[in-house]
């Protein structure tokens, strides 16, 4: 189930493997990104435990990770599935991009590639996200994406001790595809 994804705009969707490592040490060095780790991510030990982690997941099947990766060969995200319920066929969706990526489409695109893989190769019917609430950005991306709002969880996050409101967004097997 080590898939390859091409997706409309062009952009490859693959596993993530060993020699990924600079990309992620790249990415993660940016302070936006740094907060998304619970461990820093500032060496490039750190991303090859970052890397041989999704690996374990994907060996595991608990959780699935991609690269997401321009025409170039040049990664420019990640989108993943993971906290999969076979019982519900249920999963929770994530995804970042790297500075020089943000605002063309990555993420986007990564998304419903993804969620058409997991719909289609894992059998989910209903994945989930969310972002905090102050992030309009990714909030654009969920919702291009096919994902519909579904409210508010409050204070849910905590980032620096402050707490954030994150937005519940969703998608089921059933609803029509996002509008391209």
């Amino acid at each position: 189930m080590r898939d390859r994804i091409k997706t409309p705009s062009g952009l490859l969707l693959r596993p993530w493997c060993g020699y990924d490592v600079e990309a992620v040490l790249g990415a993660f060095v940016e302070p936006a990104m740094r907060r998304q780790v619970v461990e820093p991510i500032n060496s490039l030990a750190a991303a090859s435990h970052w890397l041989s982690e999704r690996e374990e997941w994907w060996s595991a099947g608990s959780a699935f990770a991609f690269a997401v990766v321009g025409t170039d060969g040049v990664v420019l995200g990640n989108v993943q599935v993971g906290s999969l319920s076979r019982r519900h066929d249920t999963g929770w969706v994530s995804y970042w991009t790297t500075a020089s990526a943000r605002g063309r489409g990555v993420a986007t695109s990564g998304c419903r590639a993804l969620a058409s893989w997991a719909f289609r190769e894992l059998g989910l019917f209903r994945l989930e996200l969310g972002h905090r609430a102050n992030n309009p950005a990714s909030c654009r991306v969920a919702q291009a994406a096919g994902f519909a709002v579904e409210g508010l969880q409050r204070q849910k996050l905590v980032y620096d001790g402050v707490r954030y409101d994150v937005e519940l967004h969703a998608r089921l097997s059933t609803d029509p595809g996002p509008q391209v």
